[in-house]
């Protein structure tokens, strides 16, 4: 039997699955790291922790799996979207990557908007905000130059742990369309884009597809990662794309809810459709594109959570499943990195309003896990507005998906039917990634009805619905009237 890789580095731990050519998962493993925040506003990772997880990560797959490296005919690498690592003229790095969700390029982000928005948004199909490269790259030549002017290489994140396993440079097309230096239109870096940031057009990667093969493991990394050498790389993709292929949604009108470090409603379209409340990505599927909205801090809040006031998640949500909807008044925004949809806000903040004396922290527990499900609610309004085809049956996906207060929450306060498969993980999307390079599956389709697996329907409870919509409709004041002053003391 021979094996396909996927490994994922998502915003706090790295996850691997193996499957056979059969789709069946033969192992999984997961490795986290820390996300740092060394000033107001940060947010960056080591890149030597991802290299880390990924040694970790091949080492207990191997075991789990009780195969031989050998047996591996394909590795794919996938991660979040946006997160760049600046590389001087050896490749190495010359700071910790800049993850997507830091908030410290509002002045320049702001600027952008001001002068180009228009041109930006024709050319990038995105409006300026925090979250992209250029306006991070700016922050970093105004306030880090020595730094900005070491970078000779710019790489995004899976591209430099795959630069680690087969020393090529490259990007693929959906990851370029996330940097915000990519005409969309054209499928090419833009000169335009790179000028307004001072950046170098030429230190950016070829552009290829995901599917393409674009190297082997060398012989050093095989050595450092128990890897077996000459294992074909493809190029791979983002996070997101293959959460959604995961999940079987290759399909126009085919819908997706994700609880993941951010959160995220995106519908299978033929078509991108710019607006500012939307991300647009093209799938890996042929003329396909998977619009959608974001939640910054969906299952992160929830880390946030646990880390900084104890706990297990199985233990949390034990006492989350004791308070009533509306958690006796108590109301939990997660804007611990700004907001996305459907306010664009990086100077938003998390808050929890309302405490009283009677609350317990059973209480905050179930508010964050609330909290979160009233941001994608805001989501869903925003994407309604713009008469968008899709299924009343969505696939809920993302870590969050495994808790099931929070599976059936998530289906209550949204209104709509959810499903679940066997893994939505975009591990596994990349191992059947892998499969569709290869040949082992003849399409992306063809990997969906080998691979995937159903596992659950959850149906919203009505009453509970209109529960929900009422704590919502005090969620969306607390918001408007805090906006203004966190926009005053940020």
């Amino acid at each position: 039997m021979k094996y396909l890789l996927g490994i994922d580095f998502g915003g706090g731990s790295s996850k691997a699955t193996l499957i056979d050519t059969n789709g069946k998962i033969i192992a999984e493993s997961i490795a986290e790291y820390p996300t740092l925040y060394p000033e107001a506003n940060a947010c960056e990772q080591n890149p030597a922790d991802w290299l880390s997880a990924l040694k970790v990560n091949v080492s207990v797959l191997l075991e789990k799996g009780g195969i031989c490296a050998e047996d591996i005919i394909c590795i794919a690498i996938d991660s979040a979207t946006h997160t760049a690592v600046l590389c001087d003229d050896n490749f190495m790095p010359v700071r910790n990557a800049i993850h997507w969700t830091d908030s410290r390029s509002v002045k320049q982000s702001e600027y952008l908007k001001k002068n180009f928005s228009d041109k930006i948004f024709e050319l990038a199909f995105h409006r300026p905000d925090t979250i992209w490269t250029l306006p991070q790259l700016m922050w970093l030549k105004e306030n880090e130059p020595q730094n900005f002017n070491k970078c000779k290489h710019i790489m995004f994140e899976k591209d430099y742990i795959r630069y680690y396993l087969t020393k090529v440079f490259c990007t693929d097309y959906i990851e370029a369309q996330g940097s915000m230096l990519f005409d969309c239109n054209k499928n090419e870096w833009s000169e335009f884009l790179c000028n307004l940031g001072g950046i170098d057009i030429n230190a950016l990667p070829p552009v290829v597809k995901p599917t393409d093969i674009v190297g082997k493991v060398t012989a050093d990394a095989a050595v450092n990662t128990g890897l077996a050498v000459d294992t074909p790389v493809i190029c791979g993709t983002t996070d997101t794309c293959m959460e959604v292929f995961a999940s079987g949604a290759v399909k126009r009108t085919d819908m997706t809810v994700k609880l993941a470090t951010a959160g995220r409603i995106c519908v299978i379209t033929d078509k991108a459709y710019p607006n500012r409340h939307l991300v647009n990505y093209a799938h890996i599927a042929d003329n396909l594109w998977y619009p959608g909205t974001a939640t910054k801090a969906a299952a992160s809040s929830y880390r946030w959570y646990r880390d900084t006031f104890g706990g297990e998640y199985k233990e949390l949500d034990k006492g989350a499943e004791e308070v009533q909807i509306g958690c006796d008044g108590l109301i939990y925004h997660p804007y611990i990195n700004g907001e996305l949809t459907p306010y664009a806000d990086p100077m938003l903040c998390g808050s929890f309003v309302g405490i009283r004396a009677t609350h317990e922290k059973k209480h905050f527990t179930r508010a964050v896990l609330e909290g979160v499900c009233y941001s994608l609610l805001d989501a869903k309004i925003a994407l309604d507005s713009l008469c968008i085809e899709y299924n009343n049956v969505a696939t809920l996906i993302g870590g969050g998906a495994k808790g099931k207060l929070w599976r059936q929450m998530t289906a209550d306060v949204l209104g709509i039917t959810l499903k679940t498969t066997e893994s939505s993980d975009s591990s596994f999307g990349s191992a059947m990634l892998c499969g569709v390079a290869m040949g082992v599956f003849s399409s992306p389709e063809d990997a969906v009805e080998k691979c995937v697996k159903q596992t659950e329907i959850i149906v919203p409870n009505p009453e509970n619905t209109k529960k929900y919509r009422k704590v919502f409709e005090e969620y969306k004041k607390v918001h408007d009237a805090l906006a203004p002053i966190y926009n005053g003391i940020g």
